[in-house]
C-alpha cells in the first residue's frame, strides 16, 4: 500500500519546528544580554577624564 502523506501533520510537525528554533535564539539572545549587563555592572566606574592638561 502507498503511503498517504498527512499535511496537518506535516504541517504542525514544521511549525514545531520553527518555534523551537525561535524558542532557542531568544533564549540566546536573552543569555548575551544578561551577561552583558552583568559585564556592565561588575565592571568599576571609569574616572572622568581630568581637564588638567599634562605635563610633557
Amino acid at each position: 500500500m502507498v503511503f498517504k502523506p498527512n499535511y496537518n501533520q506535516q504541517r504542525a510537525e514544521r511549525n514545531r519546528l520553527k518555534q523551537a528554533k525561535k524558542d532557542a535564539k531568544l533564549r540566546d539572545r536573552d543569555e548575551v544580554a544578561t551577561r552583558r549587563k552583568l559585564e556592565q555592572d561588575a565592571s568599576p566606574p571609569e574616572p572622568p577624564e581630568s581637564e588638567e592638561p599634562k605635563e610633557t
